[in-house]
């Protein structure tokens, strides 16, 4: 067994003395299934490198991608949701939503923050997919409404990017009540003349779609992402008839006329600065 360990020359090697990469470090494409190494994702931006697909990222990387050094101030941080019907399936939607926090790190599937982008002052809410599939519940509609109160008040500009799986099944009503009210309140910020851009990142589905995701002065999309309404089998059992190849991404949107453009990420920054300056003008 003298060959699983070597001394010569001062070498001593184990297998029990290896060391694995930490968890991490390393991940793999979803699309070219090619090894990625973290500091290559966040150098590149989260896109990878070797054939340009954009990665599922969170409200903390987009911050640090869209705002002046990172540099922001998260606003009403602390709303989290409650449990308005006792809503129980596998497991009660309090312990569903411990878990997530506890998961993630986060309150609930929306962070809203004010920075500085390219030195023009913006209010950035950002949905995260990893709590509970990005789910709009009343949280995420709260926050929304009064991040659009607080650039009417500031006059700030507002970005929505929308991340999610659709309107939260444990919020029944409560959840689809959050369509109605955000688009009251994005109507009053059209009112007030304060530019918002909306940022449909992969997936955007549901509810989201169907309400403040398509109501921006400008819709965006990142290449490649999801955005649709309902799901494949449920359009094609209702109209009977089948489907164009690749009908939800956001190529096929856009040139359907649902969008007005779609940006590379790592240009994403200087589109979004020429355009607040724009609208501004």
């Amino acid at each position: 067994m003298a060959w699983f360990k070597r001394e010569s020359k001062g070498i001593i090697t184990t297998t029990e003395e290896k060391k694995e990469a930490p968890d991490g470090i390393w991940n793999k494409c979803p699309n070219c299934k090619k090894p990625l190494h973290y500091s290559e994702q966040v150098e590149n931006q989260y896109v990878c490198h070797y054939c340009n697909y954009h990665l599922r990222i969170g409200s903390k990387e987009y911050f640090s991608v869209l705002f002046d050094n990172n540099e922001f101030t998260e606003l009403f941080g602390n709303l989290i949701s409650g449990d308005p019907l006792h809503f129980v399936d596998t497991k009660k939607y309090t312990e569903r939503l411990e878990e997530s926090m506890e998961k993630t790190g986060l309150k609930d599937a929306i962070r809203a923050a004010h920075g500085k982008i390219n030195g023009q002052d913006l209010v950035i809410a950002c949905m995260d997919f990893n709590f509970i599939g990005g789910s709009m519940g009343s949280v995420v509609g709260e926050k929304i409404a009064r991040s659009i109160d607080y650039c009417i008040a500031n006059n700030i500009p507002f970005l929505m990017i929308s991340k999610s799986g659709g309107a939260r099944m444990m919020e029944a009503a409560f959840s689809l009540m959050q369509m109605a009210k955000t688009s009251a309140k994005l109507a009053l910020l059209s009112r007030a003349k304060i530019p918002y851009i909306s940022l449909l990142t992969d997936p955007t589905t549901g509810g989201v779609t169907a309400s403040y995701a398509m109501l921006g002065d400008i819709n965006i999309a990142e290449p490649g992402a999801l955005i649709g309404f309902a799901g494949p089998r449920v359009i094609k059992e209702t109209i009977k008839k089948d489907l164009p190849k690749g009908f939800q991404t956001a190529e096929f949107v856009l040139e359907h006329g649902f969008l007005d453009f779609i940006v590379d990420r790592r240009e994403m920054k200087a589109k979004l600065a020429t355009f607040l300056k724009m609208m501004a003008n």
